[in-house]
């Protein structure tokens, strides 16, 4: 049998694991100084409350690795394949843990998914439309998919992204000057501003052009997210082109992991490219 797990920066919701044919491997946040398992010890509402109310900037931390190894090793006993994804070994230290725990075993397949959130899920539904074929060639098609897999985001503010590690301090002083807009990306799996634009209609704009520019793959879903607020995730949406509004999978309201990072109010699009 052949069992997929994947880390909760996928922002895939326990409540989805059965739809999905997955487990989730919860990722842990701190806040002020009490430890979460990311989408078991509070809800996203809550969450989100005692982010904004009182103006936190809260860590992130690796899954309990105890409690994985025991599953897997359950699972690798039982004669079953196991493929782990985990967002990217540059913005995490997930991949590399993962890795060094299960080295000796050839039935666990540890993926650096090189990207986050609905990254991850296109990932897994990647697998679950190869399910029949052998291990090695449904491992194939994921290595294939993974560059193409892009991410294009507007935040509210970089100051989550760079207290958080994830974006240098020039590329926070530049965006953060001049009413500009950042556009961000994840490039060869690194958190990377992609362009700037004056104000947040322009940056609205450049967003839904994306699609085309990047030349979005129609055969895949485009998966529209947010943090928090979906009031402008809607309007981008209304911006984008006819041709690509019926592939927005429904809204996703990223997970307390990823909005440590991105904070409220960001939004974007994850989708494949045909290049």
């Amino acid at each position: 049998m052949l069992r997929v797990l994947v880390d909760s920066g996928s922002s895939i919701k326990f409540s989805e694991q059965e739809k999905c044919n997955v487990e989730i491997i919860p990722l842990r946040y701190l806040m002020g100084d009490k430890e979460y398992q990311d989408g078991l010890d509070e809800t996203i509402d809550d969450f989100y409350k005692e982010l904004i109310d009182n103006n936190l900037f809260p860590q992130t931390s690796l899954p309990q690795l105890d409690i994985l190894k025991d599953k897997v090793d359950g699972y690798v006993s039982a004669g079953d394949e196991v493929i782990i994804i985990t967002i990217s070994s540059k913005i995490s230290g997930t991949y590399n843990a993962i890795c060094n725990l299960f080295a000796d075993i050839n039935s666990v397949h540890v993926v650096d998914s090189l990207s986050a959130v609905g990254g991850l899920r296109l990932i897994v539904e990647e697998i679950n439309r190869n399910r029949d074929l052998p291990i090695d060639e449904i491992l194939a098609k994921v290595n294939a998919l993974i560059p193409k897999i892009r991410v294009i985001a507007i935040p509210e503010t970089l100051d989550y992204l760079m207290k958080g590690g994830r974006l240098s301090k020039k590329e926070w002083l530049f965006g953060s000057i001049l009413n500009l807009k950042p556009l961000i990306t994840i490039t060869n799996g690194v958190v990377k501003v992609a362009t700037k634009k004056i104000g947040l209609k322009m940056a609205m704009r450049e967003c839904a052009d994306t699609l085309k520019k990047w030349n979005a793959d129609e055969n895949y879903p485009i998966i529209a997210s947010y943090t928090y607020n979906s009031e402008n995730l809607t309007k981008l949406i209304e911006m984008t082109d006819a041709v690509y509004k019926p592939l927005m999978s429904e809204y996703d309201n990223l997970c307390p992991v990823i909005a440590c990072h991105w904070g409220p109010n960001a939004f974007g699009y994850i989708f494949v490219s045909k290049d």
